[in-house]
């Protein structure tokens, strides 16, 4: 067994406090687990490229920009990640999302959705991507316990 920390990395909405949970779960069950995540500010995130290589007077290439670096960061922390958790909330479209999902698994990261299971229908694809589709952050709790255990 690895005595090393997990890395897990945390895509997905950022209006709730879906991370908060999962890292005092993991706490709580002394699980030896890193998380690691994009960056959370909704103005950094949007801003980055602007702020850093100059103006634009057009938001095509600001927001170009911004993602470019954006992924630079996202992309780097995926690949080093054991496991990746994508989370869809209700609030709005998490585009960003689906791609960390869908460049999670193309390099064949474990991948656990967590989603409300309305969203079923419109995640399927990304679903059956997925190793396990969880509905709350108990569950990917209890699935990280499991995995780094071996144990119910």
């Amino acid at each position: 067994m690895r005595t090393d920390d997990w890395i897990v990395y945390l895509a997905g909405e950022i209006h709730t406090d879906w991370r908060e949970q999962l890292a005092d779960g993991v706490k709580e069950k002394e699980l030896p687990v890193e998380f690691v995540a994009p960056v959370t500010d909704h103005g950094s995130s949007d801003d980055c490229g602007v702020d850093i290589l100059g103006a634009e007077n057009d938001d095509f290439w600001k927001d170009h920009k911004s993602a470019n670096i954006n992924a630079i960061r996202n992309r780097t922390l995926i690949d080093r990640a054991d496991i990746v958790v994508v989370r869809f909330g209700d609030q709005y479209r998490q585009w960003n999302a689906a791609f960390d999902a869908g460049y999670a698994s193309a390099l064949g990261k474990p991948l656990i959705t967590l989603h409300d299971p309305s969203f079923g229908h419109a995640l399927k694809e990304l679903d059956a991507a997925a190793l396990a589709v969880a509905s709350s952050p108990p569950q990917v709790i209890r699935i990280l316990k499991y995995v780094i255990e071996g144990r119910l």
